[in-house]
């Protein structure tokens, strides 16, 4: 009596027990769904220990939190008219009476810098005092500002295409908390949405507060649509092919139960939920159902045999549980791979992935057949489809395509290899923060409107430590920082930068009574008597401290960066390096470049060098794994090709479509690995026991193997397919990608398995014919007795 059939006849004969176990594990996860929380910080992709992550926090140290920006823009002519421009800058009144901001900056608040000569001080007077009644008071102002004030170029204003902007600096304590998500929602929406209304304009809002509060929004709808498709699409399909409204039913509550769960251990684990952990519920939907395939169709396969159910369920778990529990342990191995990799993104999404597909397995052994032994026995015309003619010629066109064109199918996987060697080498690498999110939304077109008449609204920071308290008022330092935003102004993909620089270059200004053209930093002659002005005055201290820290000793630059990809981000980087070398000596200064943006990218550069390793992770472990099963080398390369031809394909379909590598895509090739091998490990396990049955003869244990698995691994193959096709109905371009380019890539590994796999088999039948080569597997993945059935 082997070991799972004494685990079928445990499983049967304390059913009531198991049902009421996994009801309780079920009610526990359950309770455990209330510590499940959205993500409100960016998805930090590199280690902690990590170069980039010690530079960022040290900023974060100094200045606080930079990402605290929401910006307001209007584009309308008719802004400039007294009530509506009155209405502007009410707006942004309502915004500073409020809690969670700690300051707004538009064009009501611009003050003026005036030279006081009487005591020696500059001092600020504002714009103007009382609201304009007039066009004429309205163009005066906006002169005035366009023309004499260069210090808010760009700040609040675009001069060439009269774009007005309004800053509001959100408390930096509450900007990784849900306080952020409750004043976007609640406040920031619900007030510009009324001023609209009211003024029939279209105002722009956007930075990084905004759009991560709307993109995890996003992520939390999309959750349930995921779910609800996956249950929907493999529900259909399933119905199609066993048309039995039990079998679905039986199905279904496994998933539902499995999903769950998924819920639960997110809970129980306390992950945030993130772009990568919110495809973990339909992932464990569309991982489940083919297990339900395997599981109902040899139970029905062994009723139509001999009509007896205590036999057909004891057998259904001794005989299909081991094949089962081999390939999820390979689909977990795929996914577990990532937990080696040091980003905790990643790591968590592998721990999470694993555990629920080993789980999920467990509930469709336990649950399927101890539900089917409640019930009757399946009609006839349940058992239908076993004998369904369409499905008996697909096998036939196998089985025919095997034995007469080999040959062809050696020429379509050459040229299907060159034609992904080909693909790979124009293959791009996307850091970008915002290429996947939904270009349809109005706030992926509020981001565009301000790379256009800003220059981005992604922050770029640069960090000058002076290595002395006071260095940063130093006028030779303050022209090497000017060296830095001239540089900055020769990318388009940057916008004008923002630090000390300008509020002294708006001193001399100031000094010289207003003078436009006096907008520059002073020379050393002028520096004593306009830097004795500025001691004297308390009047900018606050924007001072924005930029310089307490002590004088740090500086930090600030700019902001269009949507660029690596390629250009790593050409903008070398040529800041360039200029930060040269101006200044790292004996006496020194300068790091950080922000957000640029940890992100960094991130995505070292995610697919992770990921790589990881990959061939799971190539080296499931390899392993297939040596130790079949105790054969030369099968270990006959199964591996079959599973790396679709996924050099993937790779060749993402350079000829410009789907470039990203934390998203990079995913499917582990996972698509993973899931692929299984079919792999179906057809051998069944080509072993043939073998054994015909006394060592290939060509018969062959298409004996492929007409036996060939079904199963077809209906398996569509409902992932499909399953996999739901992640398209997504707003997010990453995970449209990888939902399509899983999909494609599971179709052509079926094809593979079912074609090339054989045809290897038999071309290679000399080398693996021998007993010696082909030994008894470690494990009896399809018991022998079997065969004593077939006959």
């Amino acid at each position: 009596m082997n070991f799972w059939t004494k685990v079928a006849g445990l499983i049967l004969r304390n059913r009531y027990l198991v049902l009421i176990g996994i009801a309780i594990i079920t009610g526990l996860l359950a309770t455990q769904m209330k510590y499940m929380k959205f993500s409100y910080t960016e998805a930090n992709l590199l280690p902690e220990n990590h170069e980039a992550n010690i530079e960022y926090n040290k900023f974060l140290e100094i200045f606080g939190e930079e990402g605290n920006l929401v910006i307001l823009g209007i584009k309308d002519s008719t802004i400039f008219e007294p009530k509506k421009f009155n209405a502007w800058n009410n707006l942004v009144k309502e915004f500073e009476n409020l809690e969670e901001i700690a300051f707004t900056i538009s064009i009501s608040d611009v003050q003026k810098l005036e030279k006081d000569t009487k005591n020696r001080r500059f001092v600020l007077e504002p714009l103007f005092e009382k609201n304009p009644t007039s066009t004429a008071e309205v163009n005066a102002i906006k002169k005035q500002l366009f023309e004499k004030l260069p210090f808010y170029d760009n700040l609040l204003y675009n001069k060439e295409t009269g774009t007005l902007q309004t800053a509001i600096y959100i408390k930096k304590d509450i900007i990784n908390t849900p306080s952020r998500r409750d004043f976007i929602f609640n406040n920031l929406i619900p007030i510009v949405e009324k001023f609209e209304k009211e003024n029939n304009v279209n105002v722009r809002i956007s930075g990084m507060p905004y759009i991560r509060t709307l993109n995890s929004q996003n992520i939390q709808d999309e959750i349930l649509l995921f779910v609800v498709g996956a249950l929907l699409i493999t529900a259909i399909i399933f119905f199609f092919f066993f048309r039995s409204f039990r079998a679905t039913f039986i199905t279904l509550l496994v998933v539902i139960i499995g999903v769950t769960w998924a819920f639960g251990f997110i809970g129980w684990f306390r992950y945030e939920i993130t772009v990568l952990s919110a495809l973990i519920p339909p992932l464990i939907i569309v991982i489940g159902v083919p297990n339900a395939v395997f599981l109902i169709n040899k139970y029905q396969q062994e009723i139509k045999k001999h009509g007896n159910q205590a036999k057909s369920l004891q057998r259904v778990i001794s005989k299909v549980g081991n094949a089962t529990l081999m390939t999820n342990i390979t689909t977990a191995s795929g996914f577990a791979t990532f937990v080696f990799v040091k980003s905790n993104l990643l790591r968590e999404f592998g721990i999470l992935a694993s555990v629920n597909i080993i789980s999920i397995f467990i509930l469709a052994l336990l649950i399927i057949p101890i539900i089917y032994s409640f019930m009757p026995l399946p009609k006839k015309k349940h058992l239908n489809h076993l004998e369904k003619r369409w499905i008996e010629s697909v096998v036939n066109w196998m089985e025919k395509t095997v034995k007469e064109q080999r040959i062809g199918i050696y020429f379509a996987t050459v040229f299907l290899i060159i034609f992904g060697i080909i693909g790979i080498y124009q293959i791009r690498v996307s850091g970008s923060l915002i290429e996947d999110m939904p270009k349809s939304l109005e706030f992926y077109k509020d981001i565009k409107f301000f790379e256009n008449e800003f220059g981005g609204i992604m922050p770029l920071e640069i960090l000058i430590d002076t290595k002395k308290d006071k260095g940063v008022m130093k006028l030779s330092t303050l022209k090497k920082m000017e060296k830095i935003n001239e540089t900055i102004e020769s990318f388009s993909e940057l916008s004008k930068s923002v630090s000390i620089t300008n509020l002294v270059k708006y001193s001399k200004q100031a000094y010289y009574k207003g003078n436009p053209k006096y907008y520059q930093l002073p020379t050393s002659q002028e520096e004593s008597y306009i830097f004795s002005y500025t001691k004297n005055s308390n009047s900018n201290s606050s924007m001072l401290n924005s930029y310089v820290d307490s002590t004088g000793r740090y500086a930090r630059l600030t700019t902001f960066m269009k949507d660029v990809g690596s390629d250009k981000m790593d050409v903008i980087q070398e040529r800041l390096k360039n200029v930060i070398h040269k101006e200044f000596p790292s004996d006496k200064y020194e300068v790091s470049v950080t922000g957000k943006a640029l940890i992100f990218i960094k991130g995505t550069n070292y995610l697919i060098k992770n990921l790589v390793f990881s990959l061939s992770l799971a190539i080296v472990l499931i390899s392993l794994f297939m040596a130790w099963m079949f105790r054969s080398p030369q099968m270990i390369l006959i199964s591996l090709l079959p599973n790396m031809l679709p996924l050099l394909i993937t790779a060749g379909l993402m350079g000829f479509f410009d789907i470039p590598i990203k934390p998203s895509t990079i995913l499917v090739f582990s996972i698509a690995f993973g899931i692929s091998v299984d079919d792999t490990i179906h057809f051998l396990a069944k080509y072993r026991q043939e073998l054994i049955a015909n006394k060592w003869r290939i060509k018969p244990s062959v298409y004996a193997a492929l007409r036996e698995t060939g079904v199963s691994m077809f209906y398996t193959s569509i409902v992932l397919f499909f399953g996999f096709l739901v992640f398209t109905l997504s707003s997010f371009g990453g995970t449209i990608a990888l939902g399509g380019l899983v999909s494609v890539t599971l179709l052509l590994a079926m094809v593979s398995n079912l074609l090339l796999l054989p045809s290897l088999l038999l071309t290679f039948e000399k080398k693996i014919a021998n007993k010696k080569v082909f030994k008894e597997p470690a494990i009896k993945i399809i018991p022998t007795e079997e065969k004593a059935n077939k006959k």
